[in-house]
């Protein structure tokens, strides 16, 4: 007997898999034929028919602003990741020094969303780089990150986004990611596994080497605690 199944069941499927499905954050061609204030202001609508629909009061003091708090959030902070203008400017520098060894920027903070409940990801990115003649300011690695965080995720493409940002801007294939963080729509939902998280990588050039891969992997060791 053939099973047949609507797409909604299809993106739910996929959803508690984490199947990314490219390299690119998925957007549409329009994406940004409205203002920030416009999308604000069709998000304060919908999030208050959501809220409506759940049968809460919106009259309440501590309900009627939420609409309008929830809009400007997703424009302004938690997706603010989506809009090009935003990108980072990661200048670089001439590695006058000479420094060939391997650089490690560790522990960094990230939050994102996931895109198949919008719940957010907690956890941290480790970065490190071989120089082939230029040097990015430390801070640029953090703002990198974040940047790309700042939109629905995928912890997979996340980590392969930071590493091409890095390769393109550094002029190198000499770039690693790890990410280490916990999923609220594991965490929280579902499953409700409270003490799991997910580690994903990402190796670009010499770091395809075991001995190399294995120098990045004892300077971080994992042991991030949340």
């Amino acid at each position: 007997m053939k099973i047949d199944t609507t797409l909604e069941e299809q993106f739910d499927n996929m959803g508690d898999d984490h199947i990314s499905s490219a390299e690119d954050t998925p957007m549409r061609e329009d994406a940004f034929v409205l203002n920030d204030k416009e999308k604000i202001e069709k998000i304060k609508a919908s999030v208050t028919d959501i809220l409506h629909t759940l049968g809460l009061d919106l009259n309440d003091d501590s309900l009627k602003g939420t609409p309008n708090r929830v809009a400007k959030m997703f424009v302004n902070e938690i997706f603010g990741g989506l809009h090009p203008d935003r990108k980072p400017k990661a200048s670089t520098f001439d590695n006058k020094y000479k420094y060939g060894e391997m650089l490690v920027e560790k522990n960094i903070t990230l939050y994102s969303t996931c895109e198949h409940h919008l719940l957010p990801i907690v956890g941290r990115a480790h970065i490190a780089y071989i120089s082939s003649g230029s040097v990015v300011g430390l801070s640029k690695m953090n703002r990198i990150v974040d940047y790309y965080a700042k939109r629905p995720q995928v912890q997979e493409r996340l980590t392969i986004q930071v590493v091409k940002e890095l390769q393109k801007v550094l002029g190198t294939e000499d770039v690693a990611c790890i990410i280490d963080a916990k999923h609220l729509c594991v965490n929280s939902r579902g499953i409700s596994d409270i003490e799991s998280s997910t580690v994903t990588a990402e190796y670009g050039g010499k770091f395809k080497e075991e001995a190399v891969r294995r120098e990045f992997l004892n300077f971080i060791q994992l042991e991030t605690k949340f």
